[in-house]
């Protein structure tokens, strides 16, 4: 049976999860305060910069006395430095609550126990690890980013019931496979994410502009392979409707909302790509590329997550699909579409 501390804690998440998209490099963190079994505010983080989720929820409190005999409910660790806001764990000593429950540490070097660390000192009660799986997958972008020094990385395609993901004849125009039904569900998962990148092949054949046009969200910022810049400033990819970086073994410049960035194409060129992302401090990209990129991914290991649309088409010539080894986490049917989630269970 489900706890009083877990009950709330679970209400911190889906809380939390409102700000997906919207938090980047920030985490995504929910606060609820508890009086008497009853909850009296709550709140998130909705953009950094913006007030955290501790604030919010103090904000949304109408009678501000009950605070000392409360209980205050927080996905992530109090933040315990000066950033582009005060520290949270001071407020809530200033505030005197009666007790605190985190969910997880938060594992940035500024905090990272640090922020509980104040609030013992300060005598008030705090309980830690609340639904601590829960919390850390919420925030499975920001642990990868910090721990692992990499964005968090989604494989996504879409391939016919004979695993082709195109028809093999008319390469210079492109093959819907995905109905608008799973269209409209990916363009929600691309605002969702920080990033998402591209071959040069993908984008010379299917000109695509990579934003979140079919729902309302941010644009992710657009990540193109192009070894010897070939793809002409006249596409999609390279319009002013995003940031795009463009990896390329000729020129490392910026050019308004492009930027040029040189790597060695003949020296493990998957890592280096992961290299340049964190130092961008992208958290989290979509692989959309075509077969060739995808499957390096995949052969090297460094992927976290897949997301493959499914139709009951069958073509007879075209190329096929990646080959993909995980475990399947959950299939949703749209349509006649079938869009199936899977976790990489060695991700490195």
């Amino acid at each position: 049976m489900e706890s009083q501390d877990e009950k709330y804690m679970r209400r911190c998440i889906e809380l939390a999860q409102n700000g997906l998209g919207s938090t980047y490099p920030n985490p995504l963190v929910g606060a609820v305060i508890v009086h008497n079994n009853c909850i009296i505010g709550e709140g998130w983080h909705h953009k950094a910069g913006k007030p955290h989720a501790e604030i919010n929820a103090i904000s949304s409190v109408k009678d501000l006395s009950l605070i000392k005999n409360s209980t205050i409910y927080v996905s992530l660790e109090p933040c315990a430095h000066y950033g582009k806001t005060p520290p949270c764990a001071l407020k809530i000593i200033e505030l005197q609550f009666k007790k605190v429950v985190v969910g997880m540490q938060d594992p940035d070097s500024n905090v990272n126990g640090k922020g509980i660390e104040m609030i013992k000192n300060a005598g008030i009660e705090i309980i830690t690890n609340i639904l601590e799986e829960e919390c850390k997958n919420l925030n499975k972008r920001f642990l990868t980013y910090h721990l692992k020094k990499r964005p968090y990385i989604i494989l996504k395609w879409a391939e016919t019931l004979n695993k082709k993901i195109d028809n093999g004849t008319n390469r210079n125009k492109p093959f819907w496979i995905s109905n608008p039904y799973s269209l409209q569900k990916i363009h929600q998962i691309r605002s969702q994410e920080q990033s998402i990148l591209v071959g040069k092949r993908t984008a010379l054949i299917d000109n695509p502009s990579l934003t979140s046009r079919y729902v309302s969200g941010n644009n992710p910022k657009r990540i193109l392979i192009d070894k010897n810049l070939d793809i002409p400033l006249s596409y999609n990819i390279l319009n002013s409707e995003a940031s795009t970086i463009i990896l390329n073994e000729k020129i490392t410049s910026i050019n308004n909302n492009l930027k040029y960035i040189q790597i060695n194409f003949f020296n493990n060129y998957i890592q280096q790509i992961v290299n340049v992302l964190y130092k961008e401090k992208i958290q989290s990209v979509i692989i959309e590329g075509g077969r060739k990129t995808l499957q390096d991914f995949i052969n090297s290991g460094l992927w976290d997550e897949a997301v493959i649309t499914t139709s009951q088409n069958i073509v007879e010539s075209g190329t096929d699909a990646p080959y993909l080894y995980g475990k399947i986490t959950q299939q949703t049917s749209l349509g006649d579409n079938l869009i199936t989630y899977l976790s990489n269970i060695s991700s490195s």
